[in-house]
């Protein structure tokens, strides 16, 4: 139907009826100004009720008319109504036909309702002199929290206009089974007992609604439709029980009742009485389901009134606002359970930080670290969060500080980008002192071959032991982590040397032999060259034993040291290989020889120029070193 032009604005009426009856189409609506909320709005169209001899206004305009004029919280409420070409239109609460809901209702649902729908007619009958003259089923809508509301008062006339003639006519219309018998008796009968119509229909509605129920959950059920059937439907309307008579029997007089009726009725009680009710309201409760209690009086445990009573504060307020979240004696008084708190306060939640009253946010606020987390992450992103940014605008230093301090409570659960936003850096850092490594022994017992264990072998390791350079490391070069990689690199660029052979005597030698015959000659060769120099630096840290198999090395040139993995500290202080350079030497003379014998006019051969016969043939030149080296051609010289 789209947005229809209508006293509301911002009104969106859904396009499929929820309900249609013989006067009107019942539609769902949302209001977004000024808040966000769902109505019901009514639609009556002429063609509807042309057959109807009403004559005018309209069946709808009528109920519409004594819903303005009837307030009371048990009745249907009234939000606006309009006129908009040939239609008509009634905007209410939002409410749901009982008879779409009543398969869902338990027995204590059932009686609370019964209960709400008495009370309004004890009103309409006793406070507005009216009788509503069609009390059914199809007159009852449900609220989304569980209330019943008594409607359809298009029938509804004060005692005074009650005559046969007016029943006569809207008799038609209205429900067949809860039309009274005296109707046809005449109008003395009628006059004399105006009530006894919506009495008679009362019998009929309780009948009907508790007819597959058992008493299971509420105690008297079954006098109750004793009563129900018997006197309240009495032929004779003089004998039929008084609805404010109803109201005290056992059915609607149990502790759970008591308390439903207290909590609606709290505006009309006195101080004295608030402060005993809610002193011992959380004793009482917890004798009962924690669901039932959630739904059925959540809504009520979070009403304004409540809210805003200094006893319910502090004696209510703390146990009703904080969820269950383990067994723990210290929660033993709470109400509700995480996974009730969700279903069924958290909706009513959502709606109070919609409410900008300033007591009601600092109370809700107040406890807002209690349930916090029960909120979902989008619940608390599109409808709590931008709640309280707006609280952080108010001139109420109070307020203000308050919601700072529930803002702090979300960052843990969306993060710092979202709730404050915009450009943050690092700006400071972990000026704690970094703890060295501490030194410690563990015991590495090895395996034996076959996987038989090794008794009283037990080889002590010192892990973790950082060797530190002479001089000490420049400001900010302590970092623990890159004296852990010189560390690891050390490990892994001479665990091929057999530097753990002599520092563990004791291993099993069938492993360290399986180890030697696969090397190389020529490595073996070097390892014992260089053995003596890294003596000192094995010395200074031990390694575990690791003894695994090590491939076969093809190629000579794999052992260079050119292959090896980088090392990052000074050469000029773990140079390992400094014994090594002559040996190189004399090897490449030796070939250098081994050439120059071959030709005489090598390249090799030295020039001498500019130099006196006598002082090239000194003792001082290269003579006495070839002379060495090439001591077999020494007689062939002296022939």
């Amino acid at each position: 139907m789209g947005n229809e032009k209508s006293a509301l604005g911002g009104l969106e009426i859904d396009e499929k009826a929820v309900e249609i009856t013989d006067f009107w189409l019942h539609h769902s609506a949302s209001l977004s100004e000024p808040s966000q909320q769902t109505l019901s709005v009514f639609v009556s169209e002429p063609s509807l009720h042309s057959g109807a001899n009403f004559g005018k206004p309209s069946p709808l305009e009528k109920a519409a008319k004594h819903l303005m004029l009837h307030r009371h919280p048990c009745i249907l409420k009234y939000v606006a109504s309009w006129h908009k070409g040939s239609k008509f239109f009634l905007a209410t609460e939002e409410v749901k036909p009982l008879v779409q809901v009543i398969g869902m209702q338990t027995t204590l649902q059932i009686c609370i309702g019964l209960h709400n729908i008495l009370r309004a007619l004890i009103f309409l009958h006793e406070k507005a002199l009216a009788s509503h003259n069609n009390v059914s089923n199809s007159a009852i809508y449900v609220t989304p929290d569980g209330f019943w509301k008594l409607g359809g008062l298009e029938y509804l006339c004060r005692f005074t206009e009650l005559t046969p003639a007016y029943l006569q006519k809207t008799r038609n219309y209205r429900y067949e089974k809860a039309i009274s018998p005296e109707e046809d008796g005449g109008k003395s009968a009628v006059l004399m007992e105006p009530s006894a119509i919506d009495q008679f229909a009362f019998g009929v509605l309780a009948e009907e609604v508790l007819r597959q129920k058992s008493d299971e959950d509420v105690p008297a059920l079954a006098e109750f439709k004793e009563l129900s059937k018997k006197h309240l439907q009495n032929a004779d309307p003089t004998l039929r029980t008084k609805l404010s008579s109803v109201l005290v029997h056992p059915f609607f007089t149990h502790e759970f009742i008591t308390i439903h009726s207290f909590l609606m009725e709290l505006p009309l009680k006195s101080d004295t009485e608030k402060q005993d009710f809610f002193s011992n309201l959380v004793v009482e409760l917890k004798k009962f389901p924690e669901k039932i209690v959630a739904e059925q009086l959540g809504v009520l445990l979070l009403s304004r009134m409540v809210l805003l009573d200094s006893t319910a504060q502090s004696k209510l307020l703390p146990f009703v606002l904080t969820p269950k979240v383990t067994d723990d004696n210290n929660e033993s008084d709470l109400l509700f359970t995480l996974s009730t708190f969700k279903r069924y306060l958290i909706p009513k939640l959502l709606q109070m930080f919609c409410v900008r009253d300033a007591q009601i946010r600092l109370l809700l606020l107040s406890h807002f670290n209690s349930f916090v987390s029960a909120f979902q992450l989008d619940e608390l992103k599109q409808h709590v969060l931008p709640e309280l940014l707006v609280g952080i605008k108010d001139t109420d230093d109070h307020l203000v500080s308050t919601t700072l301090r529930a803002l702090a409570d979300l960052i843990p659960l969306l993060g710092s980008a979202t709730v404050i936003g915009g450009n943050r850096g690092k700006l400071f850092t972990d000026g704690r002192p970094k703890k060295a490594p501490r030194l410690r022994e563990t015991k590495v017992r090895p395996a034996a071959p076959n996987g038989a264990s090794v008794p009283d072998v037990l080889l002590r390791t010192k892990m973790a032991v950082l060797e530190l350079p002479e001089r000490p490391s420049p400001d900010g070069g302590e970092d623990r982590n890159d004296s852990n990689s010189i560390s690891h690199d050390e490990d892994g660029n001479w665990s091929d040397w057999d530097a753990q052979e002599s520092a563990n005597p004791r291993a099993n030698p069938s492993e360290l032999s399986a180890v030697k015959d696969e090397e190389n000659p020529l490595e073996t060769t070097t390892q014992d060259a260089t053995r003596a120099n890294s003596k000192d630096s094995a010395s200074a840290k031990v390694e575990t034993p690791k003894y695994s198999k090590k491939s076969i090395i093809s190629d000579i040139s794999e052992l260079d040291i050119k292959n090896s993995k980088p090392m990052h500290i000074q050469k000029e202080e773990f140079n390992f290989f400094t014994d090594m350079e002559p040996v190189i030497k004399k090897t490449q003379v030796l070939h250098i020889a081994e050439t120059a014998a071959v030709a005489s006019n090598s390249m090799f051969d030295v020039k001498v120029v500019g130099v006196a016969p006598d002082e090239g043939n000194g003792d001082d030149g290269w003579g006495d070193d070839l002379n060495d080296w090439g001591a077999e051609d020494a007689p062939h010289t002296r022939n």
